[in-house]
């Protein structure tokens, strides 16, 4: 099986399905690094003092979030960190709805769930539940300190957990302004019958090894070249990882029928308080996270992977990297 990501449960009712979360999507852009052309060293970042221009340590650097122009709340590392949602390596689903009352919009990025070890029956059970419900559960889950609104359905005979974007973040149709012209314009029927007989004649099947990525073909055959001409300059940078968490894995088959009686009851009360909760959290996380973004792009040093590359005449291999 592919690596895991983070584990977990999945937990409804009272019931606790224990799985592994698999990136369902990899990264495989170009990247480029940027190398000082003299030496061939690694460039990077500096924090730097905008009325100033001078560089500014570590230490003398605090967050804020700024509420008018010119205006800033400060806030510190403790405040921030007690903002952030108590992780507790639960995907808690706190409501089934029908697949298609999710915006396209809404959807963000999707993961594959693998049953753990004496979790692979109940497992089964969640999902042929779902099949013959017709339904997704919508779910609260925090990974990486940050908090997702997320559905978990079914592929195949697998769970997958679709990363959902919170309703805040989707911007409405009305930002495009759309006028008469386009939403009651008046098409005769030859253009309608033209139109849809040309899509007929260009229909097809999904065939995703017709479809590439020709500008990342190009840059990596041109490098293919330069390696086999031995025009290669060596950059090392040491790797890092961190360890994972595991969840206790509990036999609760028991629960299933205890969460039909009075345990329903509960999640139900919990299920309509979760998400304005939730959503008021996020939003508050979400501005953090996103200012905090925004000045590590402006003002902070950002120290970008290097590949090591040896002098060699075999060809260069892409590695995808599994997303994070």
């Amino acid at each position: 099986m592919a690596r895991s990501i983070w584990k977990g449960a999945i937990s409804f009712g009272l019931v606790h399905i224990p799985v592994a979360l698999v990136s369902a999507t990899s990264s495989d852009n170009v990247d480029f690094d940027w190398l000082d052309k003299r030496t061939m060293d690694p460039v990077g970042y500096k924090r730097i003092n905008k009325a100033t221009g001078k560089e500014v340590t570590q230490e003398n650097i605090v967050k804020g979030i700024q509420y008018e122009k010119g205006q800033y709340v400060v806030l510190s590392e403790d405040e921030i960190r007690a903002a952030h949602p108590k992780s507790t390596q639960t995907i808690e689903i706190f409501s089934f709805i029908d697949s298609h009352d999710i915006p396209l919009a809404h959807i963000d990025t999707p993961y594959y769930l693998a049953p753990e070890k004496r979790g692979e029956k109940v497992y089964a059970l969640l999902r042929e539940a779902l099949v013959g419900t017709s339904k997704v559960g919508l779910a609260n889950v925090v990974l990486h300190t940050k908090q997702h609104l997320a559905a978990v359905m079914v592929i195949d005979s697998a769970l997958v957990l679709i990363l959902l974007r919170w309703p805040n973040e989707v911007k409405g149709l009305g930002i495009l302004e759309l006028t008469n012209a386009t939403t009651k314009a008046e098409l005769n029927k030859s253009e309608k019958e033209m139109a849809m007989r040309l899509i007929k004649d260009m229909s097809g099947k999904w065939e995703p090894d017709e479809y590439r990525d020709t500008f990342q073909e190009k840059i990596m055959a041109l490098v293919d070249r330069k390696v086999t001409e031995e025009k290669v300059e060596s950059v090392e940078t040491e790797f890092e990882e961190t360890p994972r968490k595991t969840a206790d894995i509990i036999d609760l088959t028991e629960l299933l029928k205890r969460s039909l009686g009075g345990g329903s009851k509960t999640a139900n009360r919990s299920a309509k308080k979760a998400p304005l909760a939730k959503v008021t959290k996020a939003k508050s996380s979400s501005r953090s996270s996103d200012h905090d973004t925004k000045s590590k792009k402006t003002n902070t040093t950002k120290s970008t992977p290097k590949i090591t590359k040896k002098a060699t005449v075999t060809p260069v291999t892409r590695k995808k990297s599994a997303d994070k």
